[in-house]
């Protein structure tokens, strides 16, 4: 089944041109099925790029999903035109009062920032809390993840040394855990953030579960006990161009940017990247898809759809 996204949507031109199935509104008005009910909040600059990478994972499914688009404030983007802004992308005042089946909450670049220090930190802690009531599952990427385990679990991060790039190694911790069915032991993931949360302190937190981690990275994949908010601090998403992309655009500001790490093959930039993530980033959001949202999320949304839902194991 398809994502189902508004006809004029720039990233349904650019699925379609992969050969990856999205239904337009008009097409599925005709269906007699309930869609999973979808909101990104989109937090990264490049609006139209992260809605094509996140879209193309959803559609990796055989769930119909209808996604919606949020916005964190009304200021002006500085890299996302005001059209697209005002035509694709919602208020929070405007959902509020609504239910979802899934939430996804995108990372920001946002550096060494403290979260107190954000000019939207205030609007994500209600955002956040907002959505402990009112989504099924709520997944955070990256900084969103952070932001979430310091809102929500008082676990604070810390900047290191210097900002980890690249592609690493991962290993699984549980083995039967519904989100990691279909995973090898070891897969690969794509990181960029300079802070990192503590792999002890998230393994001691008895709210909490650690799912896969990396040597370099740390803790990868974190999920409450209840199986309702799931922690993502690398980037599935991302396509085989974007760490090549950032890495040039740091190179052009003059940051002196190590090459990304396991990325070009002989760590040469110029050699076109390896993309040995991919495989990985879908089947991990059709898990929660299909395992945290479909499986938990009841018919009807207008009751209390956060009630039930198992417990890891």
């Amino acid at each position: 089944m398809p994502v189902k996204v508004p006809d004029s949507l720039p990233a349904s031109a650019i699925l379609r041109g992969e050969n990856i199935f999205v239904m337009s509104e008009s097409r599925a008005l005709a269906q007699h099925i309930r869609p999973l009910k979808v909101l990104i909040l989109n937090l990264m600059p490049n609006k139209i790029e992260t809605e094509t990478q996140l879209l193309r994972l959803l559609a990796n499914t055989p769930l119909q999903v209808d996604v919606e688009l949020l916005k964190i404030h009304n200021r002006p983007s500085r890299h996302t035109s005001c059209d697209h802004m005002n035509a694709f992308y919602r208020e929070f005042e405007a959902v509020r009062g609504n239910n979802y089946d899934g939430l996804i909450i995108t990372g920001a670049p946002l550096g060494d920032l403290e979260f107190e220090e954000v000019a939207y930190w205030d609007e994500i802690r209600t955002i956040i809390d907002w959505s402990q009531q009112h989504a099924t599952s709520v997944l955070f990427l990256c900084w969103a993840a952070h932001a979430a385990l310091y809102h929500l679990y008082d676990i604070k991060r810390y900047l290191r040394d210097e900002k980890i790039s690249g592609v690493f190694r991962h290993q699984r911790v549980h083995q039967h855990v519904p989100l990691l069915r279909g995973f090898d032991d070891e897969f690969w993931v794509p990181h960029s953030r300079y802070a990192q949360v503590s792999l002890d302190r998230l393994k001691a937190h008895p709210e909490l579960a650690v799912l896969a981690e990396s040597d370099q990275a740390g803790a990868y994949l974190v999920v409450s006990r209840d199986n309702r908010n799931l922690f993502v601090t690398g980037h599935p998403e991302y396509t085989r161009t974007t760490l090549q992309d950032e890495y040039r655009r740091d190179l052009a500001a003059g940051l002196s940017p190590k090459v990304p790490d396991n990325y070009y093959p002989d760590d040469d930039p110029t050699k076109t990247p390896h993309a040995r993530w991919q495989a990985h980033g879908a089947l991990l959001v059709s898990n929660w898809l299909n395992y945290y949202v479909y499986q938990q999320t009841p018919f009807d949304l207008s009751g209390d759809i956060r009630a039930g839902l198992m417990e890891i194991e």
